[in-house]
C-alpha cells in the first residue's frame, strides 16, 4: 500500500480546527490534527503546498522515516507551524497503523500501563464563591483533580475566568470573532501583576478549606509573571499543596526556572508552547520542571511527543499534556492513547469539547470517576463526518492582546 491522496479540511464548528485526512491506495483513512489557535491557515497552506505533494505514493508503514524526513529535510526547521503540519501527518499514519492491525493505537505503543488517566477539569469563577460553585460541580462529576482560575479584584476579563454556563458546564472560548462587517482586532485585556499575587494565595487558602486536603488543585500562571514574581508566587501557595503552577513565566527563556527552583518546591509545569525535544534540553537535563505540558498536536505528533516523554523519563519528569479545546478530538485521541501507553505519565487536561464539536468529530474516549480512557475502537477512534464540518465554515478569530494598566503591552 501506499499513500495516495491527503486532504486537508478546514472546519468551524464552535471554534476552528485543522483535520488531515491521509488515504491509503487500498482506501483506509488515518485522521491528524493540525490545529494552531489563530494561524490555522498557515498550517493549511504548509501542509497542502509543500507537504502533501512529497508524500503520495510513499510508503504509509514507514512512520518513523516519513517524521524524519518531514522534520530534517526541510532548511528552516521547528516552529509552531511546521511542527504542526508534521504533527497532522503523523496523527494520521499512527492512525492507519492501527486500523490496519484491527487495534486502539495505543496497543501499537506497547500496550496500557494504566486503566485510565487521571484528568484535571478547569474551574473558575469571577469571585472565589462562584469559583466553588463551579469546582463543586466537577467533584460531583467524578474529577478528583481541577485548574482553578479567578477573577482579580480590579480587573476585568483575564485569562482562564469564566462563570459557568447553566448546568455547570465551563465553555469559555478566548478566541474572538468580528461582527459580520466589523474589523476584526484582537480584544484587549488589562494586567495587574501586584493585584494577582496578592489575591491568588487566598483564592487557594479559600478552595482549601470549602475543599479539603485531597482534592488536587492546579494553576495557569500563563507566562504572565517575571522570575522574581514567579519565585514568589510558588513561594506563596506551598501551604495549601498545589499540584503545579503552570507557565509561571514565558518560555523563551527556561533558564528563569532555576530561581523559581531555589525559592519553591511548589511543582513546575510547561510547554504548551514547545514544539520539539529541543525546548526542553536544559529543562529536563536540569530537573527545572516537573510536568511536560506539550500536546501531541504541537510538538510534532505521536512520534515527536515520544520522543520528548522518553527523554523526560530519564529524568523522573511526568506526563501533562496539554488538552484544552483548541486541541481537535483528533489530538486529545492522540494524547490519550500515548498518555495509557508511557510508564512516566502524570496528569491529563480535559476541557471536554461542546455538543456541535463533537457532532463533527465521532469520539470513542470517554470519561469515569475521574480518568479518562482512549477507548477500544481501532485507531485513534475518532471518525470525521465530512458533511457535518463543511456545514461550518472557517471564521478568522484572534486571542486576546494583554496590556498593564498604563497600556504597555504585556504577555497575555
Amino acid at each position: 500500500m501506499s499513500i495516495a491522496r491527503i486532504d486537508v479540511t478546514v472546519t468551524s464548528p464552535g471554534r476552528n480546527f485543522v483535520t488531515v485526512q491521509v488515504r491509503t491506495s487500498d482506501g483506509i483513512v488515518g485522521l491528524g490534527d493540525g490545529t494552531l489557535n489563530g494561524r490555522e491557515l498557515a498550517v493549511v497552506s504548509y501542509l497542502r503546498d509543500h507537504v502533501a505533494p512529497t508524500l503520495i505514493g510513499r510508503d504509509e508503514s514507514q512512520i518513523e522515516s516519513t517524521w524524519q524526513y518531514l522534520y530534517r529535510s526541510p532548511y528552516w526547521r521547528r516552529g509552531p507551524v511546521t511542527m504542526a503540519a508534521v504533527a497532522a501527518i503523523d496523527m494520521a499514519l499512527w492512525d492507519i497503523a492501527a486500523k490496519k492491525a484491527g487495534q486502539p493505537l495505543y496497543k501499537l505503543l506497547g500496550g496500557a500501563s494504566r486503566t485510565g488517566l487521571l484528568t484535571y477539569a478547569h474551574a473558575s469563577g469571577t469571585t472565589i464563591d462562584s469559583l466553588n460553585e463551579a469546582i463543586r460541580g466537577y467533584v460531583s462529576q467524578g474529577f478528583r483533580a481541577v485548574r482553578i482560575q479567578a477573577g482579580v479584584p480590579g480587573l476585568g476579563q483575564i485569562y482562564g475566568v469564566h462563570d459557568a454556563a447553566p448546568g455547570g458546564k465551563y465553555e469559555y472560548e478566548p478566541a474572538g470573532r468580528a461582527a459580520e462587517g466589523a474589523a476584526m482586532r484582537p480584544a484587549e485585556e488589562t494586567w495587574d501583576t501586584a493585584a494577582y499575587l496578592r489575591h491568588l494565595p487566598t483564592v487557594f487558602a479559600a478552595v482549601r478549606e470549602e475543599f479539603g486536603p485531597e482534592l488536587r488543585l492546579l494553576h495557569d500562571g500563563h507566562h504572565r509573571m517575571s522570575p522574581i514574581e514567579a519565585a514568589k508566587l510558588a513561594k506563596s501557595l506551598e501551604p495549601y499543596d498545589p499540584f503545579w503552577l503552570e507557565d509561571a513565566t514565558p518560555g523563551e527563556d527556561q533558564s528563569v526556572l532555576r530561581l523559581v527552583r531555589q525559592h519553591s518546591v511548589t511543582p513546575l509545569a510547561i510547554g504548551e508552547v514547545f514544539n520539539s525535544v529541543y525546548d526542553y534540553q536544559s529543562l529536563i537535563t536540569e530537573r527545572l520542571i516537573d510536568y511536560v505540558r506539550s500536546s501531541a498536536t504541537h510538538a510534532g505528533g505521536i512520534t515527536g511527543l515520544r520522543q520528548i516523554m522518553t527523554f523526560a523519563g530519564i529524568y523522573g519528569i511526568r506526563s501533562g499534556f496539554h488538552g484544552p479545546t483548541d486541541v481537535s478530538p483528533v489530538g486529545m485521541a492522540a494524547n490519550l492513547h500515548l498518555g495509557l501507553a508511557i510508564h512516566n505519565f502524570g496528569i491529563q487536561e480535559y476541557m471536554p469539547h461542546s455538543e456541535t464539536t463533537l457532532s463533527v468529530f465521532r469520539t470513542s474516549y470517554r470519561f469515569e470517576d475521574g480518568q479518562l480512557h482512549p477507548g477500544e475502537t481501532p485507531g485513534l477512534g475518532v471518525e470525521l463526518d465530512e458533511a457535518a464540518a463543511a456545514e461550518h465554515e472557517y471564521v478568522p478569530a484572534y486571542l486576546p492582546v494583554n496590556r498593564l494598566r498604563d497600556g504597555t503591552v504585556h504577555d497575555w
